[in-house]
């Protein structure tokens, strides 16, 4: 089969591997579609692993099982989660699976930029959903990117009415606006430099959208609230010069929520006085879990959120890097589209 491996950022070559093979448990699944996070292009984020085989958004087919599986079955359709929680340990029963020693340990066997992935026992066992037909795959690619906003913002004690600003609006910020709007605030308010995407916010439902490059966006976050500040800020990239930007915009009782991880060298320096006189949170928000990805699935399936018009870039595996550079670049994209065994509609096929 064939594989994308990523040696460094820009430097992406296609290479012939074995066909995975299942074993008791397992499943070999044909990768039909798989998303480009924007955090496969950060260059400081995803050179500790590399090189490796990138993609952990996918969608595909069954195409062989091990013994002792009953489901899913060959040539069913299904989501695959690259990291699945044991749901029995202290972490798990405290609500964060997220941070489960299994959870960090399981992975898909290369990563999901590649013709063919192995799913090991766990997670085929704790994390694969079945994709009806009715869910096309530029839709179903969303499923692990929209349980990360919906475990981000179940986060917020958010309340009937609140106001939530959402700091950038890439593919992550715009889920962001979708989900808080879902969950009833009042006002979403969504910050980004890029024209093309604070337009896309606003299609999406977002109230206002603010321009940090021309505005003085903590102003008029309060102008918006009554002089409050936002009851929620998101802040969408990593970094301390984030981090500011959003708690300047935090009111009194707020929370600032960490959505993005930061460089390992970035250090945050904040004065505690007015998180304390202002009973301000700090929470943050990594990844997703199965509670997650079953609702993403089911707002999916019931038509409650519609993403596939977000898809901007489509791309052949020879493409990965092109799809690594328009989704870094974060100018006229918002999701980019890796299709491992072939374009819709015709191309190249395993």
């Amino acid at each position: 089969m064939r594989a994308a491996v990523a040696y460094d950022v820009g430097d992406v070559r296609v290479e012939e591997r074995p066909d995975p093979r299942p074993a008791a448990g397992e499943a070999v699944v044909r990768v039909t579609a798989c998303g480009v996070c924007s955090g496969d292009g950060l260059g400081w984020y995803v050179r500790k692993k590399l090189p490796s085989v990138l993609g952990h958004e996918p969608v595909g087919v069954v195409e062989s099982v091990g013994a002792g599986v009953r489901w899913p079955r060959p040539g069913d359709r299904i989501f695959l989660h690259h990291h699945v929680p044991c749901g029995k340990c202290h972490l798990c029963r405290r609500g964060h699976d997220t941070q489960c020693p299994q959870f960090k340990a399981t992975a898909l066997d290369p990563g999901a930029f590649a013709e063919r992935v192995r799913v090991p026992a766990p997670n085929l066992a704790g994390d694969a959903l079945g994709i009806p037909d009715s869910l096309p795959d530029d839709e179903a690619i969303f499923l692990e990117p929209l349980a990360c906003s919906l475990r981000a913002v179940r986060k917020l004690p958010l309340g009937p009415g609140d106001s939530v600003l959402v700091i950038g609006l890439g593919t992550m910020g715009l889920l962001n606006v979708v989900v808080a709007k879902l969950r009833g605030a009042g006002l979403v308010i969504g910050s980004d430099f890029i024209p093309y995407r604070r337009e896309a916010a606003r299609r999406l439902g977002a109230h206002e959208t603010l321009d940090p490059g021309a505005e003085d966006v903590p102003g008029r976050v309060r102008a918006l609230t009554e002089g409050r500040g936002a009851d929620h800020v998101i802040v969408g990239p990593g970094g301390s010069k984030a981090l500011d930007a959003g708690l300047s915009c935090v009111g009194p009782g707020g929370t600032l929520l960490a959505f993005t991880a930061s460089p390992p060298e970035d250090r945050w320096t904040i004065a505690p006085g007015p998180l304390y006189s202002g009973e301000v949170s700090l929470v943050a928000s990594y990844s997703c879990g199965p509670g997650d990805t079953r609702e993403a699935r089911r707002l999916l399936v019931e038509g409650e959120v519609s993403l596939r018009h977000l898809v901007t870039h489509r791309f052949p595996l020879e493409g990965l890097a092109e799809a690594l550079r328009v989704t870094a670049a974060a100018k006229d994209s918002l999701k980019a589209v890796v299709y491992p065994n072939g374009l819709p509609g015709g191309g190249p096929r395993g």
